[in-house]
């Protein structure tokens, strides 16, 4: 099988009939050269990882590609997202696919640690911006930090890690932003429902900020200091992990 083919047109979303015909080359014939897309976005794999990236990306209405060589994922996203069958551990295969291109690349292989690297240093090698790349270990993760991928994401750690901050307490969902900084959902304690923001001091006793308050059947709301807490309401809160636990943790 050649190293590039392109799929039926229905599955080319919002890429205009030009763009379609030159991306549809094979690696035989030569591709035209066109303007840099400075918002695309390549996504190499179409696992369950990638394929919620791609998926959603197309849905957001931003120029994704996708590309994919196992022929059953090329069939079972076919017409549902722009799609290319291509090999991408092959430099001169995403060079026909255009991946020079993109501003922004995601590589979802990750099970496959000998693609994951090659792929992902086929686009270092391009000059890709941004490229952002799945990992299944930290030692995987370090490899591709190591041979220039900006943005390392190992998605089951992750996981792992949020959800066990989701059961040991009252939160209902969790990001880590950066150093400890993370933003909460949470329930609000006991000693704060029925008071205003500012009655229930909770910067100044538990070192967190809320940042806004959800109630039921109502718009989210920024939260100010006149802001009263009712206990079915939800409050988004800012901090350090560690503070937030225990503001969490409270009856």
């Amino acid at each position: 099988m050649d190293d590039l083919t392109r799929t039926g047109a229905t599955g080319l979303g919002p890429l205009a009939d030009d763009d379609r015909r030159d991306r549809g080359r094979r690696p035989d014939g030569p591709r035209a050269k066109g303007p840099k897309r400075e918002a695309g976005i390549l996504v190499v794999g179409l696992g369950r990882f990638g394929s919620a990236i791609a998926a959603t990306l197309d849905r957001l209405g931003q120029d994704v590609l996708a590309v994919e060589r196992d022929p059953d994922l090329v069939a079972q996203w076919s017409g549902r997202i722009p799609l290319v069958e291509a090999d991408a551990t092959n430099p001169e295969a995403l060079e026909q696919v255009g991946a020079r291109d993109f501003s922004v690349a995601v590589v979802g292989v990750g099970s496959y640690l000998e693609a994951s690297v090659l792929i992902t240093g086929n686009l270092v090698d391009m000059g890709t911006p941004q490229i952002w790349a799945k990992a299944i270990s930290n030692e995987h993760a370090r490899i591709l930090q190591r041979i220039g991928a900006h943005h390392v994401v190992l998605p089951e750690a992750d996981a792992g890690s949020r959800v066990a901050h989701l059961v040991s307490g009252k939160m209902l969902d969790y990001i880590e932003v950066e150093d400890g900084f993370t933003i909460v959902k949470m329930k609000p304690p006991r000693e704060t429902q029925g008071f205003t923001i500012g009655q229930s001091k909770i910067r100044e006793r538990y070192g967190v900020t809320v940042i806004g308050v959800k109630s039921p059947g109502i718009d989210f709301v920024y939260a100010t200091p006149e802001t009263r807490i009712a206990a079915n309401d939800l409050l988004i809160v800012s901090g350090h992990a560690e503070l937030l636990e225990r503001f969490a943790a409270r009856p």
